[in-house]
């Protein structure tokens, strides 16, 4: 049986992983429906309106899920990671408390108003709703965020006591919350979440359109949810390029191990895919000459970190996991930039609607925002190991003291047959939902502009 280190690990990276579908898709669905509810607000066509309360459930169904599933991981830090837990508690402490009173307070109590405000209150406030939980969701990103990449770039705080009962302190809040990665870090999974609510937006869009369904509804939201894409999806590029840069300083055994650079120090190759022989220290696939150089000090001449600058102990073990993982994310990214950029040029030719292949494509497009999510977390994560707290606190000495393997195991395959649960429930809500579609408020033509990208029905109609 594997050691209880390794099945507390994996318990935990599959709690996280489930968990983390929902908290990327509320993120970015709240931007899309701010985005659709002032185009409400703005034109008074009830197509906005018919929109906005559709994906207002979708939300709703997203948010609970997303609750559900994020209560067990604070459990684990106690039952699997109590010394974790007494090590890093004032910082998670005070983060996850800030989380808890600026961010999930905030974004549920104004969800009660998106929810059921419709005619209840004026449109001004519904709309207003609208923007504190989507605000509500990007802050609620941004204390968690802080919380972990305070684990990889600590700061702000000092160390009391020894050996097991050795704690990290705030001595400066501010200084821990702005630690050297928070805010390259939080640009990243926020703009990653833009990408997940956004692409299911122009999912089902393209879904109905495929299926003739709604059309005038189908064409709103795909458009604005390809608006969100294509920005977030070029964004990307700028805040993975930061994020790069920030790794490359302080945690170069990870930067070394994404691109397979084992030489101490010399120049440094990035890799378009590739395979590592880490028993061997050896990297073979296609490559840029030069490449991880001039991305970390824009010169394909200037020497890089290698592995073998770090002590073998001190080095991400799964070298080729973490250059896979990190290589198939950037590979999503750069697809999904071409996926929105030939949206955007079809659309400006009148023919986007008209090509079906593309629209099947978007159809299942849905699932490359969330993968890529999914390949970042891992290639952060396992590449920061030995550490839980980089450079302080190593994993292996994160564990419980009492738990054993049996325990964890029962506990894991519970937690997964629960989680399959909700996943299935979760998967049959929402197909319910899109088969049933918007409930269309005003007399109109649903299939009178069906395969074409005229935009009459949007300048015909008078608000109703």
């Amino acid at each position: 049986m594997p050691s209880v280190e390794i099945l507390s690990r994996i318990q935990f990276a599959f709690t996280v992983a489930f968990h983390y579908i929902y908290p990327p898709l509320s993120i970015g669905l709240g931007v899309c429906l701010v985005i659709m509810e002032s185009l409400y607000l703005k034109t008074g066509l009830p197509v906005y309106k018919d929109i906005t309360r559709f994906w207002i459930k979708i939300f709703a169904l997203i948010f609970g899920i997303g609750v559900a599933t994020g209560i067990v991981m604070e459990f684990e830090f106690g039952t699997n990671w109590a010394t974790y837990s007494h090590y890093v508690g004032d910082i998670f402490g005070s983060a996850l408390a800030a989380e808890g009173i600026f961010a999930f307070a905030m974004e549920s109590a104004f969800l009660g108003v998106l929810l059921f405000g419709w005619n209840k209150v004026g449109k001004g406030v519904h709309f207003f709703a609208t923007i504190m939980v989507a605000l509500g969701s990007i802050f609620s990103a941004l204390w968690i965020v802080i919380a972990n990449s305070w684990q990889q770039t600590p700061a702000g705080f000092v160390i009391e006591g020894h050996d097991l009962a050795a704690r990290a302190v705030v001595t400066d809040f501010w200084e821990m919350v702005n630690n050297p990665s928070s805010w390259d870090r939080f640009s990243h999974v926020v703009i990653g979440s833009f990408l997940s609510g956004a692409f299911l937006v122009i999912s089902v869009g393209a879904f109905y359109i495929v299926k003739n369904r709604f059309v005038s509804h189908a064409k709103a939201m795909f458009k604005i949810g390809l608006g969100v894409a294509t920005i977030a999806a070029l964004a990307q590029l700028f805040t993975g390029h930061r994020s790069a840069e920030y790794v490359s300083k302080y945690q170069p055994a990870k930067l070394a191990a994404m691109e397979g650079h084992y030489d101490s120090l010399a120049v440094a190759d990035m890799y378009i895919m590739g395979w590592v022989n880490n028993k061997e220290e050896k990297t073979t696939g296609l490559k840029i000459p030069g490449g991880l150089s001039f991305l970390t000090h824009g010169s394909f001449s200037a020497p890089v970190q290698g592995l073998r600058a770090t002590p073998p102990q001190d080095r991400p073990g799964a070298v080729n996991f973490v250059f896979q993982t990190y290589h198939f994310m950037v590979a999503i990214g750069i697809t999904l930039i071409g996926l929105t950029l030939l949206a955007v040029f079809l659309l400006w030719r009148k023919k986007l609607f008209n090509t079906k292949w593309l629209m099947w494509i978007f159809v299942f497009s849905v699932m490359l925002p969330q993968i890529a999510n999914q390949l970042g977390w891992y290639a952060a994560e396992v590449g920061r190991q030995p550490w839980v707290v980089y450079g302080l606190l190593r994993t292996s000495d994160a564990l419980s003291k009492k738990v054993t393997a049996d325990e964890v195991v029962f506990s894991l395959v519970l937690f997964t047959f629960v989680y399959l649960l909700l996943f299935t429930l979760f998967i049959f809500l929402l197909t319910r939902k899109i088969a049933h579609g918007p409930d269309v408020t005003a007399v109109q033509s649903d299939n009178s502009d069906n395969n074409n990208d005229d935009d009459s029905f949007y300048t015909s109609n008078v608000p109703a």
